[in-house]
């Protein structure tokens, strides 16, 4: 057992509350305030048989058992486990399968999971039908007495569509398939998926939940006794695992989480409006914006919507080039979640894995450029981007809008 308690009634604490206090406990040894950097491979067992909860680094260690007590309950789950990236958690969740078994994908998931699937795992005979998640029946009517787990992203990356999750929860209960969700996008601030009906959540830590661009890391979350056995085996047995300063640094990332992403979604908001006001601009992708097919949806599983911005630049991926090019505030360079801006061309960055006609099916064209808004000011970026857009008439930048608070 963690020396890191959950502390009493987490349950009745709010969210801001467990990412400061939630499996962090000061140190019984020390007193230290902060969880430590128990930069340790091994531990001195008192003897044959009886340790103080730790054996080996790779199985368990003080530091990562307080984040992934935090992050369980972040999540409103029982279980978190922590791992060495996003992917190494998808692969973890696979490690649930066997050769012969079928998967449902929601289409539009990010590239790198589509290479593991299709690239990786097809090599062990699992099979993947990729489906328009939009539409439940469509996940319902690819179901075979194979499948054993749908696996769907919402807000997804990059084109932030929509799964109902309540209602492919009942599917997949109905048919005895296990249901993940990547929360990366949305963050457990803004949706809690388990408690809408997935069985597991999933996250590139690397992103929201660190927020500062500066460490690789993956969870998993869940409630359920069987399968957090088998996906604790399957961590310890694969050992992709994060180290001690990888767990500490995503802590520290933790406790400003809500904070962050109030401001995140703030701006995310302002250059949603902006863009879709701007004339160099075909479509915009948002879900907090009314005009989103599923906006109704979002209001109802969702409790914010989030900081990625997508659009699509007129003049195809010549023009995009030009935008993505010369920025100033906004970097050039994968990745997403940070407290500064990113932007970057998914289909020849992110998602360049997916083949083209598979891509531009889903709806990533060579025009479509997706923005992760940082916690700059909103003025600023909006001004960025003014600058470096394709325009054929004026358009008068919008005002920055007030976000209610959670």
């Amino acid at each position: 057992m963690s020396q890191y308690k959950n502390c009493s009634s987490t349950e009745q604490l709010h969210f801001s509350t467990l990412a400061i206090h939630a499996g962090q406990d000061a140190d019984p040894s020390t007193g230290a305030l902060i969880t430590p950097i128990f930069q340790t491979a091994t531990f001195v067992q008192d003897e044959l048989g009886v340790n103080k909860g730790y054996q080996y680094a790779r199985t368990h260690n003080p530091t990562r058992t307080a984040l992934e007590e935090c992050l369980a309950a972040l999540e409103g789950g029982k279980y978190g486990l922590a791992c060495a990236s996003g992917l190494a958690a998808a692969y973890t969740v696979t490690n649930l399968l066997k050769a012969g078994d079928h998967v449902i994908v929601g289409e539009d998931v990010y590239g790198g999971v589509y290479r593991l699937f299709e690239q990786v795992l097809t090599k062990y005979n699992l099979k993947f039908t990729y489906v328009n998640a939009r539409n439940t029946e469509e996940v319902e009517q690819a179901i075979t007495p194979d499948t054993k787990l749908v696996w769907l992203e919402t807000p997804t990356n990059p084109l932030l569509r929509l799964a109902d999750l309540r209602a492919i929860a009942k599917i997949t209960k109905a048919n005895d398939l296990i249901l993940v969700v990547d929360n990366t996008f949305a963050t457990p601030y803004f949706q809690k998926p388990l408690s809408l009906g997935a069985d597991i959540v999933v996250h590139s830590t690397t992103k929201y939940l660190n927020g500062h661009s500066d460490v690789i890391g993956g969870a998993i979350v869940t409630s359920n006794d069987a399968l957090y056995e088998q996906l604790q085996f399957h961590n310890n047995a694969v050992g992709a695992v994060p180290g001690p300063f990888d767990c500490f640094l995503i802590l520290r990332g933790l406790k400003t989480l809500a904070l962050r992403m109030r401001e995140h979604e703030k701006n995310a908001r302002a250059i949603a409006e902006y863009l879709e006001g701007h004339p160099g601009i075909e479509t915009v992708y948002y879900p907090g914006l009314p005009s989103h097919p599923q906006f109704d949806l979002a209001k109802s599983q969702m409790t914010g919507f989030g900081g990625m911005v997508s659009c699509v630049v007129k003049g195809g991926l010549e023009a995009a080039k030009d935008v993505v090019n010369n920025t100033k505030l906004f970097q050039l360079a994968e990745s997403l979640g940070g407290v500064k801006s990113l932007i970057c061309h998914p289909a020849t960055m992110t998602h360049k894995p997916i083949p083209k006609e598979v891509r531009e099916h889903c709806g990533i064209v060579d025009g479509l450029i997706r923005i992760s808004t940082g916690i700059e000011d909103a003025a600023d970026l909006i001004a960025d981007l003014e600058r470096v857009l394709p325009r054929t008439a004026k358009a008068q930048p919008v005002a920055a809008c007030a976000v209610a608070s959670k």
